[in-house]
């Protein structure tokens, strides 16, 4: 499978990208030259970590019959000091919230994303030291 896409330069430091039929307005803060639009593309890449991550969380639940009231996925990540800068340390911190939790299943299912199906995750360990944490909150 291949995906394709354009960007093409509307002003300043800002940019439309079409991914999928969803135009993103892609810029840069102000004291840069940029308007600040839209996102900045590195934390795009941390966005699309956490949803990547997110969404086969929600799916392996769903099968394992393991949902909770919510979850939140956070992402921390430290740039390097030096150009090219890229994120050289990111963590991942997933939140559950529920009054009951099946632990066992929340954890695999965590797993499994982590270190099978979520290509995201694969590519920001070929440059990054990734770590994760799951935390739990009861809900009365």
């Amino acid at each position: 499978m291949k995906h394709n896409i354009e960007t093409v330069w509307r002003k300043k430091m800002q940019f439309e990208t079409e991914i999928g039929h969803h135009n993103i307005i892609v810029d840069a803060e102000e004291n840069v030259g940029g308007e600040n639009k839209g996102p900045a593309p590195k934390p795009l890449m941390l966005s699309a970590l956490s949803g990547c991550t997110a969404m086969d969380v929600a799916s392996l639940l769903k099968k394992m019959r393991a949902e909770v009231t919510d979850f939140t996925v956070k992402v921390e990540a430290e740039l390097t000091d030096e150009h090219p800068k890229y994120y050289k340390k990111v963590h991942v911190e997933y939140i559950f919230y529920a009054k009951e939790f099946k632990k066992d299943k929340i954890e695999k299912s965590v797993d499994l994303s982590v270190n099978r199906y979520c290509g995201v995750y694969e590519m920001f360990r070929q440059f990054s030291e990734v770590t994760h944490h799951i935390t739990y909150v009861t809900l009365e």
